[in-house]
């Protein structure tokens, strides 16, 4: 599958079967993940993967929004590590650049993904301290669940003249 195909067929899932990620398929997501940029080549980024029912069946509660998480087989919860940032602040973007990896990986491997936010939702970003155990200079961003896919993807473009400006606004 060439980029473009992969940029406009990869949409959220948020229906899984029953099948296990493979451990294989992991590590791929999270090598995708870990070749993102980054401002400074920092690489500000930790993960927790999980696979455990019993923690996925916790999420709903902390992020409604991501009421699926106990029916998928895998999560992945991206983290900004505030000790290895080398620009401040610039972690969400660097962490949001390996999220996009995952997803785009995790299409090329047949696995379909939704990105639930967390960050910056005071609430849930302490839900998923407590969750995971987290340290306190380990900031949540996202979970990003996934398996294979219980619902067809198809493509639709989404370009919207509208929201182009060249040169100056509005011109």
């Amino acid at each position: 599958m060439d980029i473009l195909t992969a940029l406009h067929t990869r949409r959220s899932v948020r229906s899984f079967t029953d099948q296990p990620v493979a451990e294989e398929d992991i590590r791929a997501l999270l090598d995708a993940a870990m070749i993102a940029p980054s401002a400074g080549n920092a690489q500000p980024w930790q993960f927790v993967v999980i696979t455990d029912k019993a923690v996925l069946e916790q999420v709903p509660a902390i992020n409604p929004y991501a009421a699926m998480a106990p029916r998928a087989p895998l999560g992945i919860l991206v983290c900004g590590d505030l000790k290895a940032e080398k620009y401040h602040g610039f972690w969400v973007q660097d962490c949001s650049a390996a999220i996009q990896n995952i997803l785009l990986a995790a299409l090329a491997r047949n696995l379909g993904t939704v990105w639930t936010g967390i960050y910056p939702v005071e609430d849930r970003i302490q839900g998923f301290r407590r969750l995971c155990g987290l340290p306190g200079h380990i900031e949540p961003l996202a979970l990003v669940l996934a398996g294979r896919p219980n619902q067809k993807q198809e493509h639709k473009s989404r370009y919207d003249e509208s929201k182009i400006h060249r040169n100056v606004w509005g011109g």
